[in-house]
């Protein structure tokens, strides 16, 4: 699942004092880029309407090339891998006009009960959803790591 969408424009408040776009801002770009991702998941109002949503538990920002107040930016999103309670992203942030990179984003997402605030289990019909877009490309910086019994 790797869909360009078009994002946004780089805002005039996005920019900082060399007069390029703040790195705080890289994550609310990708995070518009998630909210185009979730639908296509089983992710998103449908999912917290279940009593569920997701939590990032880690994330990655590799910054490629600046981008000026006004450039126009779009994104890719794929799934990476997951497993019963976890989902690795990757965004790929790119001048919409232009073509080329402007950053890159990976993030390990948890799936939470939203009333126990604890993570659970992604329902089978979301977990086929993920299934199926996986692209199975490697990621580059994080993973899903199985956890070392306790003790």
């Amino acid at each position: 699942m790797t869909d360009l969408t078009l994002l946004t424009h780089v805002k005039p408040e996005w920019v900082d004092h060399y007069g390029h776009m703040n790195l705080a801002y890289y994550l609310v770009a990708f995070d518009m880029a998630t909210d185009v991702l979730w639908p296509k998941l089983g992710l998103g109002r449908a999912f917290r309407e279940r009593g569920l949503g997701t939590f990032a538990a880690e994330s990655w920002q590799g910054y490629t090339r600046e981008v000026l107040e006004g450039a126009p930016l779009a994104a890719t999103s794929e799934v990476l891998a997951h497993d019963a309670k976890r989902l690795l992203a990757r965004h790929v942030l790119l001048h919409a006009e232009e073509g080329w990179q402007v950053a890159e984003n990976e993030v390990l997402y948890l799936c939470i009960d939203l009333n126990a605030r604890r993570v659970t289990g992604w329902p089978e019909d979301v977990a086929a959803l993920m299934a199926a877009a996986a692209t199975g490309t490697p990621a580059k910086r994080l993973a899903i790591r199985s956890r070392a019994p306790a003790g």
